[in-house]
């Protein structure tokens, strides 16, 4: 008997609640109407495997971890003086990672894990066709494209943000499939996706997170190239190995910073608006709008850092804090750490922490170097989302952490100790 019950056939479950999983991440890049239609096989089927998935959220390191923090932030919902709809309602926002350990049962085979990831690379080539083709006046802006959607910010089905957070980690993945394509003519394929969705997003695409996500991925790539590198001549990697990956890495991103206007500006806008930032007086721009929210939800979790104010209580407590100020509310920081440290405190902080370790820590357990790598990508990719966005809680970044999760983690080895334990006892 496996460890993991989640490496069960694929064959035993049903086909449509499989299905539904695998096309989410088709509609994830393109559609929140699709991705709720898509959503209710999985929940239906996830009540009537209640007891499966249960033995997989308490066997599974990953899933355990991500449901102690949405368990968190369900005990939050105890605590606090929010209306219990409201509460309801923000937990509903971190309800997709308790559909993890449901994705990864419903992606329990090999061919279905990559049909899924394939279905993302394939709705992101769309995206990025839809968003040349307007970014270069070849196709005027279409009353259902994104409502920020502009010849100079050719977002085509969510915000600039998620477009490009999304983005990035899809030349990411090219970037892998590249190493691992094995003839000229799919790495050309995958050569040229790359080429023309880092110039989407860099050059075209106002969507400043992704800047960062992509300067990480690459860095994150270059680093595993050294490392297959210095593996294959025997050698182990030293402190000058990584002073290297640094040092080119921040080359390119100065030059980036040289030679890309969008990001130049940016920069430039985000030092202006820090320079004139002062603590208790309302920014106007958006850096400085950043430094306050940052600055007013640490006041206000100083009253209660171990437990926050309660699940769905932040928007109160900012408005509490901002009140007879110039300073406007806000439901959102935009920052997903400071977000559920207002609700569940330092406990709640160092859960999502942990998620993010966790995540790190079992990726070398992963079959596949590209799985190995691609899962640490992940990692890196919502550390930074999550310093400039509450990315969990947003519908699309938070549902494709949890499917992207799933299909990464999916067939995640056991632990050698685990395993040895496991044969010891029968």
């Amino acid at each position: 008997m496996p460890l993991f019950p989640h490496t069960i056939r694929a064959g035993s479950l049903s086909k449509a609640p499989r299905l539904s999983v695998t096309l989410l991440g088709l509609s994830i890049p393109v559609s929140v109407a699709l991705d709720n239609l898509l959503l209710l096989l999985p929940l239906i089927w996830l009540l009537f495997n209640a007891r499966k998935v249960l033995t997989t959220a308490a066997t599974h390191p990953v899933v355990r971890a991500s449901w102690l923090l949405f368990g968190m932030l369900a005990i939050g919902m105890s605590y606090g003086s929010t209306a219990l709809q409201t509460a309801l309602g923000s937990l509903g926002k971190y309800a997709d990672l308790a559909f993890i350990p449901a994705f990864m049962l419903l992606l329990g085979d090999a061919a279905t894990r990559r049909l899924a990831g394939y279905a993302f690379i394939g709705a992101m080539a769309i995206t990025l066709l839809l968003s040349m083709l307007v970014g270069l006046s070849w196709l005027p802006v279409q009353p259902w494209m994104a409502a920020k959607a502009a010849i100079d910010n050719p977002c085509i089905f969510h915000s600039e943000i998620t477009h490009n957070n999304m983005m990035a980690f899809a030349a990411f993945l090219a970037l892998l499939h590249f190493r691992e394509a094995r003839s000229w003519g799919m790495r050309a394929l995958w050569g040229g996706f790359i080429a023309l969705a880092c110039y989407n997003i860099l050059f075209m695409v106002d969507g400043r997170t992704g800047y960062l996500i992509l300067f990480a991925l690459c860095g994150w790539f270059v680093w595993t190239i050294l490392r297959t590198w210095m593996a294959g001549r025997g050698k182990a990697i030293k402190a000058r190995h990584v002073l290297t990956v640094l040092m080119l890495t921040s080359s390119s991103v100065l030059v980036a910073f040289q030679t890309i206007a969008p990001l130049r500006d940016g920069v430039l806008q985000a030092v202006t608006d820090l320079k004139a930032w002062q603590p208790g007086q309302a920014s106007e721009g958006s850096a400085g709008m950043r430094l306050d929210y940052y600055y007013n939800t640490l006041q206000f979790l100083k009253l209660q850092p171990v437990f926050g104010v309660g699940t769905g209580g932040f928007a109160d407590a900012y408005q509490s804090q901002v009140q007879g100020t110039a300073m406007p509310p806000t439901h959102n920081p935009h920052n997903e750490y400071l977000m559920v440290a207002a609700q569940t405190g330092l406990v709640g902080l160092a859960l999502l922490l942990y998620l993010f370790y966790t995540l790190w820590r079992t990726a070398p357990r992963l079959p596949t170097s590209f799985e190995q790598d691609a899962a640490r990508g992940l990692v890196l990719a919502y550390l930074v989302n999550c310093m400039f966005n509450s990315a969990l809680t947003d519908h699309s970044d938070g549902l494709f952490f949890a499917f992207m999760t799933a299909v990464l983690f999916a067939n995640l080895k056991p632990a050698i100790n685990s395993a040895k334990r496991v044969g010891r006892h029968g």
